[in-house]
């Protein structure tokens, strides 16, 4: 009996995230690419695509036909009938942006207007595809947690930082698993499953981070992750996660949506422990 390829897009996207962990490095790559930019994959011609991801063409017709297509452009056809309901990709909405925002910008002041239409591309990409119940869950888990483990380190270290003031400054216990001294591993075993450890972990996925959130969520410690894709190491492991998809910046990929997010996962946390009907609010800090 031959197998029948995914006809749907739904189907197609469980496909890749069951058969992910068993690919090569490569199909690995071309699967995040995939499951990522899903706008450009119905529209661009499969070299353009190969030269977007770094793999040649011929690879991306494989892959295709490692899943049961014929060829790439069967599975294209998918993503181009997906694309008939979907939302503008982050390319089209950074063109749109451009246009708004007054065109291209010479010199410095080009730099800065680039990285603005690509960070609000980003922040109306992250509200277009937020799952509700996911905030209302992750707020409801940190307002009951205990304690709240944080863990992020290198370029997510800013968001673990935001969420520790915040957090702390409405009354929550933190605990900030940083690296230095070496001790992140050992603190995160005094977690208890009353608890909650907060993941922010982005490509390429720091080892140790990945080691803590296996042996904690092992150990039954409720894990909430802000990462890059469904298909990262913290899948499997969260009770709730919010995968924020990164685009290529041409200096740096931006923390625009990531701390957005963490922000409003604070206010929906203030908005609970605060009952008074009033702006969810922290406490004014004033020198001596």
């Amino acid at each position: 009996m031959s197998f029948r390829p995914p006809e749907s897009y739904e189907e197609l996207i469980k496909l890749i995230h069951d058969r992910y962990d068993s690919m090569s490095k490569s199909y690995q790559k071309i699967a995040l690419y995939l499951t990522q930019n899903p706008n450009d994959v119905a529209v661009l011609s499969v070299n353009a695509i190969g030269q977007k991801c770094g793999i040649h063409a011929s690879s991306f017709v494989r892959y295709a036909q490692s899943l049961g297509y014929r060829g790439f452009k069967e599975l294209q056809a998918v993503f181009q009938r997906r694309l008939s309901t979907a939302a503008p990709g982050f390319d089209a909405r950074v063109r749109a942006l451009e246009v708004e925002l007054g065109g291209a910008r010479e010199g410095d002041m080009g730099f800065l207007a680039d990285l603005v239409a690509r960070d609000l591309a980003s922040l109306q990409e992250l509200l277009a595809s937020m799952e509700p119940a996911a905030l209302g869950q992750a707020a409801d888990l940190i307002e009951a947690a205990d304690t709240i483990y944080l863990l992020g380190q290198l370029r997510s270290a800013p968001v673990v930082d935001l969420l520790r003031y915040v957090l702390t400054m409405l009354g929550k216990r933190t605990v900030l698993l940083d690296a230095s001294g070496g001790l992140a591993t050992h603190m995160a075993r005094a977690a208890r499953p009353t608890d909650v450890l907060f993941v922010v972990s982005f490509r390429f996925y720091a080892t140790e981070v990945v080691n803590v959130a296996e042996e904690t969520a092992a150990r039954g410690v409720p894990i909430l992750a802000i990462t890059d894709s469904t298909l990262s190491p913290y899948a499997k492991l969260a009770k709730v996660l919010f995968a924020v998809p990164e685009h290529e910046y041409t200096f740096s990929r931006s923390l625009a949506a990531p701390m957005c997010l963490a922000q409003a996962l604070c206010v929906a946390v203030a908005a609970r422990l605060q009952k008074d009907g009033g702006e969810p609010r922290i406490p004014v800090v004033t020198g001596p």
